[in-house]
């Protein structure tokens, strides 16, 4: 059941025995690194079916039971979602049945939308204040782990465990160093306890997958995601690992903090790391009263969430309020490493086009995405699925669909996903757990708070900056329609940009420039140049047409004819260059007094020579052609001048030989 591998920076253990808190003076040693073996544990549980029968009817006896108390109290007329009493049966319930079943209750207790507001506070003791295992067997795991007993390792250590939560329980010490830690001891029992209900549970999805038709996701695929994850929860060195990656890649982002994890104090199910004095971002009041901006910290939040998901796809899969807490100097404070999980780079950039065309209601692009996604199979026909795309969105007409939270699009499409052959990939479920959660958290700080709205910013940056190909082809997409230059599009990419707080003005102009001048950039060059000669050329038609006025209104001289102005396309090619350039004046690193030494410093840069001479080569080439244009169409109006004045003379000579 258990692959068994001993790690380069642990000890070996002397046996494997089970534990019981009755036993709880027994020798007790596990395997050190478990890894999720689905076949391993199917084969274990085949060869015992009265223990997965019992642990069924353990689940089922007392779940069926409060259901149908709920059902009778609807029936008495009691109002559930008030009853104080059902809500504590609830979480006492989720505790009974075990870690996985608390797993799905923390993640309820962040969702204000769904759960009653008396059931919620009882599902957020789930975070942290379950039941404790008893002293005496965490304090041999400490001797078991570290090699020596607590006294010995730790110069104080609680008297009981400041927290509990659904694998382990956490005290408060000191190093002998002077240090104050938290030290978390993981659950006795816990490896056959989880395995048997992700048996039981991976038995019923490949059920449901194969009898029920209408389910297409794979939902035995999402289970051994799940596993996978779990079981590297219950390794603490690798949560340690975990702790200390995602410092390296999230550690420098402003007001984020990571604890820091002492290796000499941790093993396999001992983990010491930095205390860390702060406040649930739930608990407003206590927030507020500190002089903290709990709004501030969710916007921080979501910043280091995107960078996770859409950046370097290493990101935490459990962020819910006991994981995430306020520190007294206002950071934002991220705890628990053990449940992470990665995303690829073709599915990060995916995610990225398919908020792009949610915002901007590109439906038929948003059908593409779900196909690089793996929802959707290359060969499925888009052609219905389009409008149904439309159809979920059709109540965000006349308003942004960056207003819209994340847990309403995810119901609508989930609707969605029933009626064509979608399939949900394994790794999607982790993600929208992820961001399902922290939007909870978001909502019970602010009502009015909207994810998308705070990410898009920042999808706007990456769209701007990132020079990865799938982005490049998805701005040249988001820019052009049918190869005419939508100018709106730009300009709201620039507004949005500008408020990320990693903006760099400097870097877009930067790398703008060297895609311009590279072959990949080519089509857009192409049209740009198009758009400033209509620019151009409505600048000098307006400048000729108000000069000819000027000369005709005012001086007199009435012989010259006043020249037409620019035509209403050209005048709104104009008026869009000087939207944008008032918006990059606007925007933050832009200062009047360096511009000369930057224009200074492009003009060396190599991109920017060769960009300059194509461009020049393009303009010259494309004025000449309009040059030539005109003069053979004056040529065609001056001949056409000539054969009228012609004609009348002709029918005279005729008439008079008549």
């Amino acid at each position: 059941m258990i692959v068994k591998t001993l790690p380069t920076n642990s000890r070996p253990i002397e046996g494997e025995l089970q534990v019981t808190e009755q036993a709880m003076l027994t020798k007790i040693v596990e395997p050190e690194i478990l890894s999720y073996n689905p076949a391993e544990i199917k084969a274990h549980y085949q060869a015992r079916p009265w223990q997965v029968v019992r642990r069924i009817f353990a689940v089922l006896g007392p779940t069926i039971s409060f259901v149908l108390g709920l059902w009778w109290d609807n029936k008495r007329g009691v109002v559930v979602k008030n009853d104080q009493r059902r809500a504590i049966q609830l979480r006492d319930l989720l505790t009974q049945l075990g870690p996985a079943y608390i797993k799905i209750g923390q993640a309820l207790s962040t969702r204000p939308d769904l759960v009653p507001p008396i059931y919620l506070e009882e599902l957020t003791r789930l975070q942290d204040q379950l039941p404790a295992f008893p002293n005496e067997i965490a304090y041999q795991f400490i001797e078991e782990e570290l090699g020596n007993p607590p006294e010995e390792v730790y110069a104080e250590l609680s008297a009981m465990p400041i927290a509990a939560a659904s694998l382990g329980q956490v005290y408060k010490g000191k190093l002998k160093t002077g240090e104050e830690v938290a030290v978390k001891i993981q659950r006795p029992d816990l490896r056959e306890r989880i395995t048997i209900d992700l048996y039981i549970l991976r038995g019923l999805a490949a059920w449901v997958q194969k009898k029920v038709k209408r389910v297409r996701s794979d939902l035995v695929g999402i289970l051994d995601e799940l596993g996978d994850r779990i079981f590297e929860e219950m390794d603490y060195i690798h949560e340690g690992e975990n702790a200390e990656r995602f410092f390296g890649l999230y550690g420098h982002i402003k007001d984020i903090y990571v604890p820091k994890i002492y290796w000499e104090y941790t093993n396999r199910r001992v983990l010491t790391m930095e205390w860390i004095n702060g406040t649930k971002l739930t608990q407003t009041a206590e927030i507020k009263a500190q002089g903290i901006d709990a709004r501030y910290l969710i916007e921080v939040g979501v910043q280091c969430s995107l960078r996770q998901l859409l950046e370097h796809g290493f990101f935490h899969a459990d962020p819910h309020p006991g994981n995430l807490l306020a520190t007294p100097d206002g950071k934002l404070a991220y705890l628990d490493f053990g449940m992470m999980s990665e995303i690829q780079p073709p599915q990060r950039y995916g995610l990225i086009e398919a908020i792009v065309h949610v915002v901007n209601r590109d439906f038929e692009g948003l059908a593409q995405d779900y196909v690089k996604l793996e929802f959707l199979s290359p060969e499925t026909d888009l052609t219905p699925i389009i409008p149904a795309f439309a159809k979920v969105f059709a109540n965000a007409q006349g308003a942004s669909v960056a207003e819209f939270n994340i847990k309403s699009i995810t119901d609508d499409l989930s609707a969605l996903m029933y009626e064509y052959p979608f399939r949900v990939p394994p790794y999607y479920a982790l993600i929208i757990r992820s961001l399902v959660t922290l939007e909870g958290i978001a909502i019970y700080i602010d009502p009015d708070f909207k994810v998308l709205s705070e990410a898009y910013p920042y999808v706007s940056k990456r769209l701007l900056t990132d020079p990865a190909p799938q982005l490049r082809t998805s701005l040249r997409d988001l820019l052009f329609k049918e190869g005419k230059f939508r100018w709106n599009r730009l300009e709201n990419l620039l507004k949005n940009a500008r408020k990320n707080q990693d903006y760099d003005l400097n870097l877009v102009i930067n790398q703008g420039v060297d895609f311009l001048a590279s072959e990949r950039g080519s089509f857009i060059r192409d049209k740009l140049v198009d758009e400033v000669l209509n620019g151009l050329n409505a600048l000098s038609k307006n400048v000729l047409h108000n000069f000819t006025y000027l000369l005709r209104e005012r001086v007199g001289i009435t012989a010259i004819n006043e020249t037409p102005g620019a035509t209403v396309e050209q005048q709104q090619t104009l008026e869009h260059i000087k939207n944008i350039s008032n918006i990059l004046r606007e925007t933050r690193g832009f200062d009047a007094t360096q511009l000369a030494p930057q224009i200074a410093q492009l003009l060396v840069n190599p991109g920017v020579q060769r960009l300059g001479q194509q461009v020049t080569n393009q303009l010259l080439q494309k004025a000449t052609i309009r040059l030539l244009r005109e003069l053979l169409a004056a040529e065609e109006v001056n001949s056409s001048e000539k054969s009228q004045l012609a004609k009348p003379t002709n029918l005279s000579l005729s008439a008079k030989r008549v």
